[in-house]
C-alpha cells in the first residue's frame, strides 16, 4: 500500500486499517512459528505498511492540532 493511497483514507478508516493490519501480522506470525509461512517477507512489508498508517495518523493528529 502506498503512502499517497494512505493520505487519502479519513482517520476512521485509518483506524480500521491499522486494526486489520496488526491482526494479519499476529496471523503471519504465528504462521512462522509453526513452519507454514508461504513468504516471510510479507512480515515485513505488513511491518511497513502499519508504520505508514501510523505516520499517516500522527500527521493528521498534528494537523489538527494546528488548525
Amino acid at each position: 500500500m502506498k503512502a499517497s493511497e494512505i493520505r487519502k483514507m479519513s482517520a476512521a478508516e485509518l483506524d480500521a486499517k491499522l486494526r486489520e493490519l496488526k491482526d494479519e501480522l499476529f496471523k503471519l506470525r504465528f504462521q512462522q512459528a509453526i513452519n507454514q509461512l508461504d513468504n516471510p517477507m510479507r512480515i515485513s512489508a505488513v511491518k511497513k505498511d502499519i508504520a505508514r498508517v501510523l505516520t499517516v495518523l500522527r500527521e493528521v493528529e498534528l494537523a489538527g492540532k494546528d488548525a
